[in-house]
């Protein structure tokens, strides 16, 4: 850690211009639908179409990510059946999982928005929910102008390779493991 500011200009001079990136928030920690949000927000923020799309969590939650995503005009979509721990069929999750996947495909590969977020889709790739080869190439196809951001824990390498920017987020410690439930308005 250095406590000194920087002060040369730290970017490479052959720094070259991207029509559209990749983005991978991954790891243990909180913060990794937060952060494909903030993307979100700011993507809004410059006139841009945005969809977002979660694979897990499912439209009971009526979380706030959810509330304020579509105050700002974004394309919000559960896709879900919940959470594995609360499912009493994961095969019919596993089905769901495909569904999800098979309209993020449409979505992505209709080209109608300059952002799409794929929050929690790396649990579908990581438990053999989805193809996860097949991801990769429909991400690797679409449209140029499409970015793309993805989330959740244990991205496989596949994922991580594909990414053009990739953050691991680590868990310090958590509210739960001081036995404290997750807080509306902060974790949801």
């Amino acid at each position: 850690m250095t406590s000194d500011p920087i002060t040369q200009d730290p970017r490479p001079d052959d720094l070259r211009k991207a029509t559209s990136l990749v983005v991978l928030h991954t790891g243990n920690g909180k913060g990794k639908t937060t952060a494909a949000i903030g993307v979100a927000v700011r993507a809004v923020g410059q006139g841009w179409k945005v969809a977002v799309l979660q694979f897990v969590k499912s439209g009971e939650w009526a979380t706030g990510e959810e509330k304020s995503c579509k105050l700002l005009g974004m394309d919000f979509r559960t896709l879900g059946d919940g959470f594995t721990w609360d499912s009493e069929n994961l095969e019919n999750d596993k089905a769901a999982a495909g569904r999800a996947w098979s309209e993020a495909k449409k979505v992505i590969e209709d080209g109608a928005y300059q952002l799409v977020v794929l929050d929690e889709i790396t649990y579908l790739c990581s438990w053999n929910w989805i193809d996860t080869n097949e991801v990769v190439a429909t991400i690797q196809n679409r449209p140029t102008h499409v970015n793309v951001v993805l989330t959740g824990r244990d991205a496989l390498p596949e994922l991580i390779a594909l990414a053009d920017t990739a953050s691991e987020t680590q868990s310090i410690h958590h509210a739960y493991d001081k036995k404290i439930a997750a807080l509306r308005g902060i974790d949801f």
